[in-house]
């Protein structure tokens, strides 16, 4: 194998959106790390069967505005 050539292997913590933890081996970051999940299983509609509407840096908002005069209610 070529030195250099690949990341660090390292653990980190990964940090689900309901506050439990687990740990892993991961390139991501540094040793130690802590990374938070905004959307996992227990939150994601494709396992929950819960559907919400997430709107990331104001999207939904822009389009309610945008065709709020079309009878949809947002």
């Amino acid at each position: 194998m070529k030195k250099d050539t690949h990341p660090e292997y390292h653990e980190i913590t990964v940090e689900m959106t309901d506050g439990t933890s687990y740990q892993t081996r991961s390139t991501w970051g540094n040793p130690g790390d802590t990374l938070k999940l905004e959307i996992d299983a227990s939150s994601h509609p494709a396992w929950t069967g819960v559907h919400r509407l997430v709107d990331s840096g104001g999207q939904l908002a822009k389009f309610n505005k945008r065709f709020e005069g079309f009878g949809l209610k947002g």
